[in-house]
């Protein structure tokens, strides 16, 4: 009897370890508990700019290897079109409108290390997060999420108050004013207008003047004198700020320490690869998060004479070919530690290329391959459809290719999860977990609608219609290019996001994405049978989604943007601020 009942439970457990020992590796690794996280993010990159998206004239070998021994993703999109409010949403998993950090005017992203927006403290940022599940957390790299709120040394923005053990980098990002021999970058039309405004106030009181003086005009010299002290005041209160940007922004900073201000940039690529793989070796021994937050591929293009002149694409691929050279010795590191297995690797960036930004016949910006737009455009393609590329393997399939819609704030509950953490449960996160998608346990992403803001300004919407496998976006505002069909705004070096240089469409203009990824051919009432319905499903989601929304204070008001001497980060006394403890630290020959 006894027998019997054994030789039954051996026949039914049979076919049950069976079926366990077939399952593939993925099935067998995705158990796996806290693996180390390694994010790596562009800045200003265009998808068009590396070889697995199509480029043939910048070797990015090393990303592209990424993308063979993972999983792809073709419609990765970030939930802004300019570095401040991306990065945000990426860091929290939340569009950047609930934090605040989406401007209502035209400055829309941080503008001084002395300034007092940034991300605010209450908001939990998946480092934080990782942190309190054991995880040695660390930023190397560009911030570009604030510094301080009230003093000098509050940090209440810093990166070591948003969940990082470590940081090095720049606080703010980098821009031609770091590099002396550049042309200015930094505001560069309303720094022209206060000189000129400047010169017109003094042209007006030597007129006056000489005026008193020949007896032509009957002016006091005591109101000249009080009109020369105003034209000197007005004066030093803008080249206060304007007239020394490489030393009030340009700075690098070790945790809540500056160490070099300004930053030299020719050792800059040096010290932020060195400090990288520092970091990975001296945490191997434990679950890791680094987020390597690049400097490359934004402007000035600080790239090392030993990839000056390599790229066909000129200055800009040179950058871009150094940056994968650099993605390429972090897994290095990774592999030759034995961490290959257990780490995720990320790479993304932050938003689309730069098109409007060149110095005379030199493009300086990147290039968003099929996309219509750029980088700084809520709407359209080019601005907000970024790389993104996972590598794990074991866990998850080589050369994968997903078409399915997804965010930049997918990441953060994608990595809480992963980490062992829990979201919060006070807030809304709109990023949704990733990892049932990447390893094929399902098969469309879980956003069935994504938003898209150029500032606090609602300029698209998309619909993926799951059933169909169409993808639905209606532009509700547009920016007017110039020249005409130019593609860009080159005469603002910027697209706005509202007034004059913006279209308003009623109806809205509608593009079926699964069709026409180049958003070339609009369609109408005329032209598509379900044009009433698709535009009416996606305002009732536009009108469920605003009622989520709460007001929050603006991080990037004209009052948190302005520079505030008090918060101004120093290395000595202000306003003596200049430094360069780093060199001793002889930088690693590239």
């Amino acid at each position: 009897m006894i027998w019997q009942l054994t030789s039954r439970w051996i026949s039914l457990i049979r076919p049950l370890i069976f079926s366990l020992l077939l399952q593939p590796p993925v099935a067998q690794l995705s158990i796996i508990t806290q693996p180390n996280i390694v994010l790596l993010m562009a800045d200003d990159l265009g998808i068009g700019d590396v070889g697995c998206y199509g480029n043939d004239t910048i070797r990015t070998p090393n990303i592209d290897r990424l993308a063979k021994e993972g999983v792809k993703l073709t419609q990765h999109i970030a939930a802004a079109p300019l570095c401040t409010p991306s990065r945000a949403a990426f860091l929290t998993g939340r569009y950047p409108l609930r934090s605040g950090m989406d401007a209502v005017n035209n400055y829309r992203v941080i503008f001084w290390n002395g300034g007092s927006g940034g991300l605010p403290p209450n908001e939990t940022t998946f480092a934080r997060i990782l942190q309190q599940q054991g995880y040695s957390t660390g930023l190397i790299g560009k911030w570009h999420q604030g510094v301080n709120c009230e003093s000098r040394n509050d940090h209440c923005h810093h990166p070591l108050k948003h969940g990082f053990d470590y940081f090095y980098g720049m606080p703010f990002t980098l821009i031609s004013d770091c590099q002396p021999t550049e042309t200015p970058e930094m505001d560069r039309a309303f720094r022209r207008k206060l000189w000129f405004s400047t010169q017109m106030i003094g042209l007006a009181i030597l007129t006056a003047a000489l005026g008193r003086l020949t007896g032509l005009i009957s002016v006091s010299w005591k109101t000249l004198t009080c009109l020369a002290g105003f034209s000197l005041l007005f004066f030093i209160c803008w080249f206060s700020s304007y007239g020394f940007v490489r030393y009030w922004n340009c700075i690098m900073m070790r945790n809540h320490e500056v160490t070099e201000q300004p930053m030299v940039t020719d050792r800059t690529t040096s010290h932020i690869l060195k400090e990288s793989i520092s970091f990975i070796e001296r945490n191997k021994h434990k679950p890791f998060l680094l987020f390597l937050s690049f400097l490359h591929s934004h402007t000035p293009l600080i790239t090392t004479k030993k990839f000056l002149g390599r790229s066909s694409h000129g200055l800009y691929g040179d950058n871009v070919e150094e940056m994968d050279w650099m993605v390429g010795q972090v897994l290095d590191v990774i592999d030759k530690e034995s961490l290959k297995n257990t780490t995720l690797v990320y790479f993304a960036s932050d938003h689309g290329g730069w098109l409007e930004r060149q110095e005379g016949q030199r493009q300086l910006g990147g290039w968003n391959g099929i996309y219509r737009g750029g980088k700084a455009m809520g709407g359209w393609e080019g601005g907000i459809r970024v790389p993104g590329i996972f590598r794990w393997p074991g866990v998850l399939p080589a050369g994968k290719v997903i078409d399915e819609p997804t965010s930049l704030m997918d990441i953060y509950p994608t990595v809480v999860n992963l980490a062992g953490g829990v979201l919060p449960q006070d807030r809304v996160i709109d990023g949704r977990d990733l990892m049932p998608l990447l390893q094929g346990m399902v098969e469309h992403s879980e956003h069935e609608f994504l938003f898209h803001y150029c500032g606090i300004h609602l300029h698209a919407a998309r619909w993926h219609q799951k059933d169909s496998g169409a993808i639905w976006k209606a532009h509700y505002v547009t920016p007017i290019f110039h020249p005409l069909g130019a593609g860009a705004c080159y005469d603002r070096g910027f697209c706005p996001c509202f007034g004059e240089g913006v279209t308003h469409h009623d109806p809205p203009l509608l593009f079926d994405l699964s069709q026409d990824p180049s958003e070339a051919k609009p369609l109408s009432a005329d032209t598509e049978p379900l044009f009433d319905t698709v535009i009416k499903k996606i305002g009732r989601a536009i009108e469920e989604h605003r009622r989520t929304l709460t007001p929050v204070p603006e991080q990037l008001s004209m009052y948190n943007v302005v520079w505030k001497p008090w918060l101004q980060p120093c290395c000595g006394t202000f306003p003596f601020c200049w430094c360069d403890k780093e060199g001793d630290n002889k930088p690693t020959n590239l």
